[in-house]
């Protein structure tokens, strides 16, 4: 099943196309397939061969192939992807891609901006909606994974999903009342609990003074 559908992809492409379809698929894992892909379209890539993205059940892929052979992929997986953008235009679609560049959940550290350009724009939006959906999944497990980073950085201050971060933060007997107020505008500024969350913190917190 999954050999078929390997062969599938790109079947109506031209030669050149395919030929790069299944420079993808040399790039696969087991049991890992395409489930969209994108090719940019030949007016923005009149000196040199055309690039191409596409989205695995797995990662996201994007390949530079080379003037006279081979090719040079990028790899981003799937809960590597900070953000994802795509901006359609009269001649084509481009997609703009911030990864984190840690090699776990958090998202403390540097990041990489990937931009492909002049991309086949139904094709370009497929390659997005799996980006946007797997980005989205991977949110609220990099931030349990932020809650659990900033505990251990406090100085084990039990901080679990929203609720009970929100809990230890406000009654922990460690810290001041000034250096939990300030923990809570931290999380709050990093995104990590919502403005009805912090709002709630800071009333606790200054109701147990």
């Amino acid at each position: 099943m999954a050999e078929a559908l390997k062969s599938s992809i790109g079947a109506s492409e031209d030669a050149r196309i395919q030929k790069a379809i299944a420079e993808f698929n040399s790039l696969l894992v087991p049991e890992e397939s395409i489930e969209a892909y994108a090719v940019q379209r030949r007016i923005f890539a009149l000196h040199r061969r055309r690039l191409l993205v596409c989205a695995t059940t797995g990662r996201f892929i994007g390949m530079t192939r080379g003037l006279f052979g081979g090719f040079d992929p990028v790899t981003v997986r799937w809960q590597d992807i900070k953000d994802i953008r795509i901006q359609v235009g009269m001649f084509g679609a481009d997609l703009t891609l911030t990864a984190l560049s840690t090699p776990d959940l958090a998202v403390a550290g540097q990041s990489r901006l990937l931009v492909f350009p002049g991309l086949r724009k139904e094709q370009a939006e497929s390659v997005y909606r799996i980006c946007q959906s797997q980005e989205q999944a991977w949110r609220e497990k990099r931030r349990i994974r932020e809650l659990e980073e900033l505990r251990a950085k406090s100085g084990g201050i039990q901080l679990g999903a929203t609720a009970g971060a929100g809990s230890s933060v406000a009654n922990s007997a460690s810290d001041s009342p000034a250096a939990r107020l300030a923990q809570a505008k931290e999380m709050f500024e990093q995104k990590l609990i919502t403005d009805s969350e912090y709002e709630s913190l800071k009333a606790r917190i200054v109701g147990n003074l």
